[in-house]
């Protein structure tokens, strides 16, 4: 695993839950327009962290369009938990 990569996604994925509870929590007018994309940032980030977690530093420092639109799409490996 590339735990410096998957720390930096988490990190920014942690910074924009905070935010956007810290919007919702402090601003009333805080709607649709604002919560969409604020969770597709987390969400990037967190579908980042978990696809390209056995990226290479070089493979992370040189990818391409096509590595990032793969790294960003919704897991298709991490089966949800049935509850």
């Amino acid at each position: 695993m590339n735990r410096d990569w998957v720390l930096f996604h988490l990190k920014e994925g942690q910074e924009e839950l905070a935010r956007t509870i810290r919007d919702l929590e402090g601003d009333p007018t805080y709607e649709y327009g604002d919560f969409w994309p604020a969770m597709q940032h987390l969400y990037h980030h967190l579908n980042t962290a978990w696809n390209a977690r056995d990226a290479t530093p070089a493979q992370v420092d040189a990818h391409t369009d096509e590595d990032f639109k793969r790294w960003t799409k919704f897991p298709s490996d991490l089966a949800m938990m049935d509850l």
